[in-house]
């Protein structure tokens, strides 16, 4: 039996594969492979596929299925810990993004009115995919920046599905549709108590159900079956599948079994995410666009250069400084991927044209491409802004004071807390230096030497008097402001003690050439723990242990390379060592050895037993010799093969 639609995923599925690995290999986002497959075997490329319209209704999968982990990942903890980006943040970039890119179209280009709303979705978007991944891979996640891009994806997430929900009341030019959106938000909400009461009453005690019967397959069917049953009772009210997929993954972010739901349906819905992704580059009419590329690159250009600056405002208006505020900018200054979702439900609803689509497409597609580019420049870009514009964001002085001989803690994360606490002890003077706006007025009111500031900026570490301090620790998880910080302490301070916090072994070598006299990389020093417990764990003896972990902390971190422990053969203890077991045993009321001594018992000669430690009550003794005698309630840690152990359990018992 020939199934219609397998050809044509199979030749997208190879060729997708050839183009994705060729941008892997250029550092460029999966999701630009997928367009640019879809641009190459559509209908406006090479023809390869036969049926597109096959190939979309599988992308409507994946669009349901995108919206459902996004419902999942987006928990009330997550939207509580960063409330003033999500809410603050995104409510300012979404609407001076909107308000722009609305007033542009509506008031100078003769725009309808439901065309201009909707560019002013379609522009005020960014591509969660593509940040996520870029700020991951840079490992600025957790840098101040880091946290404003993911607040402010956060809400525009939250906006994703109503701006879906309101594309088709927008078709027309006038605003008249008052009571269609009132209707349809009362079923909405309508919904949305049914479902809540489903997610309370019942859906613990199903899932609990399932879970207990350990059937991957049946938690994988349930999952897909939640998933779509709430998406099609959404639809046969006339709102949107994708509406009932987010509305179904929120309400079950809050289950016990989140992280097991999301993975049962990560695989399909990366599959499925990605054939979206390529039937939207199938629209694209690659020789449209070519005959209007001129315009195609100045509306990329237009929206890259505008959606950084109102993002960069954003960031400005939660209070952080400059530089902070373009590399937030550089990371939002993207179309995103429901961008695509909102324009083609607008092109299906006759809201844009046909020409403008492809325009935007286009001129989208192009701005995802750079995107990456942009993200990993944006500290060069940062850096010639804040000289064009002559900041330096130093910090309000604290009034009368000055400080000498003291310590200065950039940052004021978990590291920096336990630093300046520990400094509190030892009633060593310090001063915080820290970027959070919210971090710097709560800690103050609690009384902590705490200034706001960019440590990278010259001129700002003059401020907490860089040239007087006896330590400098930089504790702040922005790569590059680190060594731009370390840096200029160094050139203001020769004499200054520089130790550095960084996350991976590849920023060492950086940090030390910019003058820090330590560096300890979070990868080398848990790479160090995990090792010593692992060789502890082997009995390899301790002294050796400490010798090697001596000769790996001299040499570096190229000790830890493949081929660097050739010696550590000569140290391995006896094979048959690995035979030994440690056991606790409770000396029963009733076994033969209470009130007995150990010497008495024989337990070593007889039973091939060795106690290696004992605790009664509170008190511990290691290495018990002979004449201890034993109690009942003893705690015997007993050391032996595991067939000698088994043997011997009764003794304790008084089996």
């Amino acid at each position: 039996m020939e199934i219609p639609v397998l050809p044509d995923v199979t030749v997208v599925f190879g060729l997708a594969v050839v183009v994705i690995l060729v941008c892997h290999r250029m550092k460029v986002p999966a999701i630009v492979g997928m367009l640019l497959t879809g641009m190459l075997c559509g209908p406006h490329g090479l023809g390869l596929v036969r049926s597109a319209h096959d190939v979309e209704i599988l992308s409507e999968i994946g669009v349901i299925m995108l919206l459902f982990t996004i419902g999942l990942e987006l928990s009330l903890a997550d939207l509580s810990r960063l409330k003033r980006p999500v809410f603050i943040g995104g409510s300012a970039q979404m609407a001076l993004t909107w308000a722009v890119f609305f007033a542009v179209p509506y008031y100078l280009l003769d725009f309808s009115g439901g065309s201009s709303v909707l560019i002013g979705m379609l522009a005020a978007l960014s591509s969660t995919a593509i940040v996520l991944k870029t700020l991951q891979e840079c490992s600025q996640m957790e840098a101040p920046h880091g946290r404003v891009s993911l607040g402010i994806l956060i809400f525009q997430d939250l906006l994703a599905v109503p701006m879906m929900l309101a594309v088709p009341l927008l078709a027309g030019s006038t605003f008249g549709f008052t009571s269609s959106i009132i209707y349809t938000v009362g079923k909405g909400a309508l919904i949305l108590v049914l479902l809540v009461f489903f997610a309370k009453k019942i859906m613990p005690g199903l899932l609990l159900s399932i879970v207990r019967t350990r059937s991957r397959e049946l938690f994988l069917m349930t999952a897909l079956a939640i998933c779509m049953a709430v998406s099609l009772l959404t639809a046969s009210i006339g709102l949107s599948l994708s509406l009932g997929a987010f509305l179904a993954g929120l309400l079950l972010s809050g289950s016990d079994y989140r992280e097991n739901l999301h993975e049962a349906v990560l695989p399909f819905k990366d599959v499925f995410t990605s054939l979206f992704f390529i039937s939207i580059g199938m629209l694209l009419n690659v020789g449209s666009a070519s005959a209007h590329l001129g315009e195609v690159i100045l509306a990329a250009l237009l929206l890259l250069v505008t959606k950084a600056a109102l993002a960069g405002t954003a960031a400005r208006i939660l209070g952080y400084p400059t530089r902070t505020a373009v590399l937030v900018g550089m990371a939002l200054c993207q179309v995103g991927e429901f961008s695509f979702i909102l324009a083609k439900t607008g092109f299906d609803k006759d809201v844009i044209s046909e020409h403008f689509y492809q325009k935007f497409l286009a001129a989208s597609i192009l701005t995802m491409v750079l995107a990456p580019f942009c993200i990993t420049l944006a500290p060069r870009i940062a850096a010639l802004v804040c000289r064009w514009l002559r900041v330096c964001d130093a910090p309000d002085e604290l009034p009368a004071a000055h400080y000498s001989n003291h310590l200065i803690i950039l940052g004021f994360g978990a590291g920096g807390r336990q630093l300046a606490r520990a400094a509190k002890n030892a009633e060593i003077p310090y001063v915080i230096l820290e970027m959070n706006p919210d971090t710097v007025r709560n800690e103050a009111k609690k009384g902590e030497p705490i200034l706001f500031g960019d440590a990278s900026k010259p001129g700002v570490l003059s401020h907490i008097c860089v040239q007087e301090a006896k330590a400098l620790a930089v504790v702040i998880s922005d790569a590059a402001a680190s060594r731009r910080a370390v840096e200029i302490a160094r050139q203001e301070n020769p004499a200054l003690y520089i130790v550095a916090r960084t996350r991976f072994n590849t920023e060492i070598t950086a940090l030390l050439d910019l003058g820090a006299n330590d560096v300890i990389a979070e990868e080398f020093e848990a790479s160090l723990g995990v090792f010593t417990r692992v060789m502890d764990k082997f009995m390899i003896p301790h002294d050796d242990i400490e010798r090697m972990v001596a000769d790996i902390r001299r040499e570096g971190y190229k000790s830890m390379l493949p081929g660097s422990f050739n010696e550590l053969a000569v140290h391995v203890p006896d094979k048959s060592l690995a035979g030994l077991h440690v056991a606790v045993f409770t000396v029963d009321t009733a076994s033969p050895l209470a009130g007995r001594s150990l010497m008495d018992v024989h337990l070593r000669r007889e039973h091939d037993l060795t106690v290696a430690a004992a605790r009664r009550g509170e008190e511990f003794v290691p290495n018990p010799d002979g004449p201890f005698v034993l109690s009942a309630g003893d705690r015997l840690y007993v050391m032996g093969t595991a067939e000698a152990l088994k043997k011997g359990a009764g003794l304790f018992r008084g089996a």
